[in-house]
């Protein structure tokens, strides 16, 4: 498969080694027939690549399903494993389950706490907006055809009408003020952006298009237009109009728009609390790997992810390979969500099904048909509160996070799954026989660019990706449109989380 030099992140050590191994699979190519006898040399280069990559990841992860190098072995393959999509849609419904309806945990915030929250309610106007006419610039409000007499002065006349208000001042209306006397006809008086415009106003004829003439009469420099320049009342909305509907993420323009509309104070649903069981005898916290122990690469990583998932992590915290503290871990925390990493195979120390079995808990998702990442699970606890074990391999993790805890989150959070959506592939991608894959690409001006390094045990690709591409059995030639996979920094709004 080729790719763009920044997409790989290729160093000239890397791209010489990777010529080479170029040559020599082209040679492989050559010696034996192409299924594809459309393909030319290109083609043939890129699956046999593909095919090299495909059966080492697949080889990596079912000798390493529950944890990254050195783990213990894992069962090869899943024959109940539920489908990808399957799995993802399971997830969210049972965060609605009863005792997790995020409705029944809302509670009123300040608008100054309800930035990246979720509203549990409609947003609905609690005024008109504007609440008054008001001048949308600069400039001159006036009754009647011209050319006006210029007001502002205490001691010019106003037209009689009964109706009490504020006279101008020789500065004219400023915002702010109150209702101003009715503006006679025939009349002009300055007026400033936001200011209250008196009624019998025809229209506001901005400074820039103004002139007076040597006896004080103001002169318009283009044909005048009624009720230009002019904010009506209730222009933008109603008091009782729905401006969102409750399930919205609270963004600072929503906060704005709160504000505008009377609010002191949202409806909000809290983030979801969720703790990090951190599992494994062979992790290192700091340092080189030495003498068989490898770094912790989930620790660090899965905490901000959660947060910019939009959940309140509580703890991360490190149990390594010990049943018993993983039982009491998981059945004392007061967490929305546990997440373990590792462990949910079935090596002799592989310690979340027998745990959870012990707890009582409902096993919902016992592996999924997609790589990186099948055997990872999902259960509910009989406290109602859910447990996501990810694999232990890092990418194999991130696969777990996107398609159980990403969703789940979502709707303990209260927001909908926003509709998929799909981009054009540039390179082709070799499919699993039986599963989905996730694999990190780049987004192009001519598509989708899968990166290097996407085995279940890598992080290098996931780093420099826009997001995960769903490739369905069989694979994707260039052209296809996939499904993509946000990452939670660099999605959509209504994806992301502003903390």
């Amino acid at each position: 498969m080729t790719h763009d030099r920044e997409a790989e992140g290729i160093d000239g050590v890397e791209d010489a080694l990777a010529l080479a191994l170029v040559g020599r699979q082209l040679a492989r190519a050559h010696a034996r027939p192409h299924q594809d006898p459309g393909a030319g040399p290109d083609r043939a280069r890129s699956a046999e690549r593909e095919r090299h990559d495909e059966h080492d990841e697949h080889d990596q992860e079912d000798r390493h399903g529950s944890r990254g190098p050195g783990a213990r072995s894992a069962p090869t393959g899943r024959p109940g494993a539920m489908p990808w999509s399957d799995a993802r849609a399971l997830a969210s419904r049972a965060a609605r389950s009863d005792g997790a309806c995020p409705s029944a945990r809302a509670r009123r915030v300040p608008l100054d706490r309800a930035l990246g929250l979720t509203l549990a309610e409609p947003l609905t106007a609690l005024t008109d907006l504007p609440s008054f006419d008001t001048s949308a610039m600069d400039g001159w409000a006036v009754s009647g055809p011209g050319p006006w007499s210029v007001g502002g002065d205490p001691a010019a006349p106003a037209k009689k009408t009964g109706r009490a208000g504020r006279k101008p001042s020789p500065t004219g209306i400023l915002a702010g003020q109150g209702e101003s006397e009715p503006l006679p006809d025939g009349m002009a008086v300055r007026i400033a952006t936001g200011a209250r415009v008196p009624a019998d106003t025809t229209a506001v004829i901005r400074s820039e298009h103004a002139r007076t003439d040597s006896t004080g009469h103001l002169h318009a420099a283009h044909a005048l237009t009624p009720g230009q320049d002019i904010r009506s009342r209730g222009q933008e909305c109603r008091s009782g109009d729905r401006l969102l509907p409750a399930g919205s993420s609270v963004t600072p323009a929503v906060l704005g728009l709160a504000a505008a509309a009377g609010y002191d104070e949202l409806l909000t649903v809290p983030r979801p609390r969720v703790e990090v069981l951190v599992l494994g005898d062979e992790l290192l916290t700091e340092g080189l790997p030495q003498d068989g122990l490898i770094r912790d690469a989930l620790g660090p990583m899965l905490a901000p992810w959660l947060r910019a998932l939009g959940a309140e992590v509580v703890a991360t915290r490190r149990l390594g390979d010990d049943a018993e503290a993983l039982y009491r871990a998981v059945t004392a925390s007061e967490a929305d969500l546990i997440l373990t990493t590792g462990g949910t195979a079935a090596g002799p120390v592989d310690h979340v099904h027998p745990v959870l079995e012990r707890a009582g808990a409902e096993l919902l998702v016992d592996g999924v048909a997609v790589r990186p990442g099948h055997p990872m699970l999902l259960g509910r606890l009989p406290s109602g509160r859910h447990l996501v074990g990810l694999p232990g391999n890092p990418l194999a993790a991130v696969s777990g996070l996107l398609t159980l805890a990403e969703p789940l989150l979502r709707a303990l959070s209260g927001r909908a799954q926003p509709a998929p959506y799909h981009a054009p592939l540039r390179d082709a991608v070799q499919g699993h026989p039986h599963d989905t894959r996730l694999v990190p690409f780049v987004y192009r001006d001519d598509g989708l660019v899968p990166l290097r390094f996407h085995g279940p045990a890598m992080l290098r690709g996931i780093a420099a990706s826009d997001g995960l591409a769903v490739v369905t059995q069989g694979g994707a030639r260039p052209g296809d449109e996939l499904e993509v996979l946000d990452l939670p920094w660099t999605a959509p709004v209504d994806g992301g989380c502003f903390t």
